[in-house]
């Protein structure tokens, strides 16, 4: 009995190592074909809705997916820059009076269908609030946050747009073959800056353990194997 579990924990061990959380964070025109390639490299099909005509409101319905404040709040809508569509303000809360964090001055998309990648354009970003960094994150099923883009600086969030002129607009984007996941939270905590989300919205399903690892962290997982396999062979021997 000992060895079979032992071997069920081998097997469960294995199936974590595969899994990969991989990120971007580069200027739009650059992080937006990063993303296409790293869904098509791991056999998925890229889906881009491109925001126009979004009318504010507390849910806006974008057919596979629907959007909101995280704190369930009023949307404004507009646009930003050179960005390629209409923008949401998502700017943080005061930290000193939302006891609950700046994750809910965020926003939240609900996906009818199951998605593990998926990404958009942040506009204004790292312009200030640097406390001692800004931070943008995206978390899956209220899962633990996958920091995508930290600034320290106004300069580390310029980026090139498609003109070739260095503006404060990115493509952030969060990829996670550990399983699917139906709803997608992004939000920023830089207190005090104007922040705006949209533009193009990028989402995909690949399969599970089809990214390759991100380098540095196979290693603990090998560990672990290693051990459990050590493990059970001195209790088979016991046996």
């Amino acid at each position: 009995m000992k060895i079979k579990l032992f071997a069920a924990a081998l097997l469960l061990a294995a199936s974590s190592a595969q899994a990969t959380i991989a990120t971007v964070f580069e200027g739009i025109p650059t992080g937006s074909a990063k993303f296409n390639t790293t869904v098509i490299n791991a056999g998925g099909t890229v889906k881009t809705d491109i925001w126009t005509d979004l009318m504010s409101g507390t849910v806006i319905d974008r057919g596979d997916y629907s959007i909101s404040r995280t704190n369930g709040n009023w949307m404004s809508v507009g646009g930003y820059g050179t960005m390629s569509g209409n923008t949401i303000d998502i700017s943080p809360n005061d930290p000193s009076r939302d006891t609950l964090g700046s994750k809910i001055s965020g926003i939240t998309f609900t996906f009818d269908n199951p998605i593990n990648s998926f990404g958009f354009e942040v506009g204004d970003w790292a312009t200030c609030c640097h406390n001692p960094t800004t931070d943008l994150f995206i978390s899956f099923d209220n899962g633990a946050p996958i920091l995508v883009a930290s600034a320290s600086q106004y300069g580390e969030g310029l980026f090139k747009n498609r003109f070739g002129d260095l503006v404060h607009e990115i493509f952030v984007a969060a990829f996670d073959d550990s399983g699917t996941f139906s709803k997608v939270q992004f939000w920023g905590n830089g207190y005090g800056e104007y922040l705006v989300a949209g533009g193009q919205v990028k989402y995909a399903l690949i399969d599970e353990g089809s990214l390759p690892p991100t380098p540095g962290v196979p290693a603990p997982a090998s560990a672990v194997l290693l051990g459990l396999g050590l493990l059970a062979l001195r209790l088979r021997k016991r046996a």
